[in-house]
């Protein structure tokens, strides 16, 4: 089930977005304000971001440029500020598609859908890791020697990518990948980092940090 995170000020508006892509089956976090945004970007893994403009605490453009430096989610802007040059900017911050108010739902929905398949085309192909690429299809790692990584190897090394240079967080990463967040699932977590780690040991640019309590995140420099 993908997730979005809808940071809208508007809560009717808000409520009736969120219900209607619930009724289509997507799992939503909607937030009132750019601060509260972030936190809960910063506390989930999220597929796509939806993001009003004229928000209060931190604008849209602004909350967007926060999880852009940290995250490669897709962004779609909601709002009505419908110059050429507000367009350019959110643009310009690397959005995926710019939505004016007022606007059909139905059209809200295809353009989830149309970037969403856009975005997914491009990350199920693989990951570049330093001179490394990371065929998550099937699961190899390319380059001076390929390397054929587990389904669970895989799959933690994808998710951690998707989120690369964020932290993702033990009972999320549990969850998705062992389905369960109890004791011994964290000891496999920790000795499939460390397998991850190995793997990747002749990518310098490449780490996979342990936040203390928290979780892990794959940084690049």
């Amino acid at each position: 089930m993908k997730k979005i995170l809808l940071v809208e000020d508007d809560s009717n508006l808000g409520y009736v977005i969120q219900d209607n892509l619930l009724l289509n089956g997507y799992k939503v976090s909607l937030c009132t304000d750019g601060s509260l945004g972030w936190n809960e970007f910063q506390k989930n893994t999220f597929d796509l971001c939806l993001l009003d403009v004229m928000l209060p605490k931190k604008d849209g453009f602004n909350l967007a440029k926060q999880i852009k430096t940290v995250s490669d989610v897709p962004i779609i802007f909601l709002t009505a500020k419908a110059m050429l040059k507000d367009k350019s900017t959110g643009f310009h911050l690397g959005a995926d598609d710019y939505i004016t108010k007022p606007f059909d739902l139905e059209e809200l929905l295809l353009r989830i859908k149309a970037v969403l398949k856009r975005t997914h085309q491009v990350t199920s192909k693989g990951f570049h890791l330093g001179n490394t690429f990371f065929d998550s299809t099937n699961y190899q790692l390319i380059g001076n020697n390929t390397k054929k990584l587990t389904k669970k190897e895989g799959d933690l090394l994808k998710l951690l990518c998707l989120n690369k240079n964020n932290i993702s967080k033990r009972e999320i990463i549990l969850k998705e990948i062992w389905g369960d967040d109890n004791y011994f699932n964290g000891r496999s977590l920790d000795v499939f980092i460390t397998k991850l780690r190995k793997h990747l040991k002749e990518e310098e640019s490449i780490t996979i940090d342990n936040v203390h309590g928290i979780g892990f995140c794959l940084k690049t420099s």
